[in-house]
């Protein structure tokens, strides 16, 4: 199928890889179906661009990759919406904000966003009594790490 992205144009997308929110996104929720498509090579950046609507699209990345300590439970509810049975289903991403210079963009930890990999279903989660917050320098940490996102028990 044929979108209009923000920052590629028009693209051929496989239906496959697009990734359904059932609640939208938090400011989006009506922009239920998205995909997630390389900025960079390496795919440390990732834009979540809506399907519907070309001038939605969030600059993505995977948290671990700056905060290797960034660790969070999640909730029943969550856990049912999305079908997760497996920690090995779960990717976890976080929104950036851009910011010039580059070494001062920022990454909301406090807001991450929950995929069920192989079923492509997804959902920003707000986390509550946390100390993470929407502005994490994304520069100012080492790389690396595993996720540690953990179900309730």
């Amino acid at each position: 199928m044929n979108i209009k992205t923000k920052f590629f144009g028009e693209l051929t997308i496989e239906e496959e890889r697009i990734i359904e929110f059932p609640n939208g996104l938090p400011g989006f929720e009506d922009e239920k179906r998205f995909v997630l498509l390389n900025i960079d090579e390496s795919g440390t950046y990732q834009s979540l661009q809506s399907v519907d609507r070309e001038e939605v699209a969030l600059v993505v990345t995977n948290p671990y990759l700056f905060f290797s300590d960034y660790e969070f439970h999640l909730d029943t509810n969550t856990l049912e919406l999305l079908n997760i049975n497996r920690q090995e289903d779960v990717s976890i991403i976080t929104v950036l904000t851009l910011e010039e210079p580059f070494h001062n963009t920022t990454a909301n930890l406090q807001a991450p966003i929950i995929l069920h990999v192989n079923e492509q279903i997804a959902k920003q989660i707000i986390l509550m009594d946390t100390s993470y917050s929407t502005k994490h320098h994304i520069m100012t940490n080492e790389k690396g790490g595993e996720s540690h996102a953990h179900s309730e028990p």
